[in-house]
């Protein structure tokens, strides 16, 4: 059993909207609960960077495909971000099922989402400044933590307020910031 397949299994898992729980998954391994642990660390990091496999693919996917560049480039990027997320069966069910742990691994440095998520968005914003086509009214890594910020902020308003996530409204946040 490598870290792969406890990797892969817990994410199919997650993938399928089922409870990655450390024990079930070392019994399905055929290993020690103290060798999964060993393997992949502890379930909270197990779960941040399956959270990253996912948002990892969703960037590589996202920019490209992105309308414009510069200013009008970033805010769909970002909105398109939330809109993943929040169209995500998967990640709407482990926000539901487990909210606080969702939060901080996802929202805190406690996991390595916001930490990646943050340093591949001010990569793209450096490429687009080095281009010309964005003025940013921050220095680069503030810029880039605001924003995922401000996309946080819309992905779990229904955890946060109650109200309904809203890729609209991060746009639209975005937008303003930018220009």
């Amino acid at each position: 059993m490598s870290h792969s397949d406890a990797f892969n299994l817990a994410r199919d898992w997650f993938l399928a909207g089922r409870r990655v729980d450390m024990g079930e998954l070392a019994e399905a391994l055929s290993i020690s609960r103290a060798t999964l642990h060993r393997r992949v660390g502890s379930r909270d990091l197990l779960l941040g960077e399956i959270l990253w496999s996912l948002s990892s693919a969703s960037i590589a996917r996202l920019w490209p495909s992105c309308v414009g560049r510069g200013a009008a480039g970033v805010a769909d990027f970002v909105s398109g971000y939330v809109r993943f997320a929040n169209e995500s069966p998967p990640f709407r069910d482990f926000l539901r099922r487990e909210p606080e742990r969702a939060l901080r691994l996802l929202t805190t440095r406690a996991s390595v989402c916001q930490q990646r998520t943050t340093s591949r968005l001010a990569e793209l914003l450096s490429g687009e400044v080095s281009a010309g086509r964005l003025n940013p009214p921050l220095p680069v890594p503030d810029l880039a933590y605001l924003l995922v910020r401000i996309g946080e902020s819309f992905v779990y308003t229904d955890v946060i307020t109650g109200d309904a996530p809203d890729a609209e409204k991060a746009h639209a946040a975005v937008t303003a910031l930018l220009t």
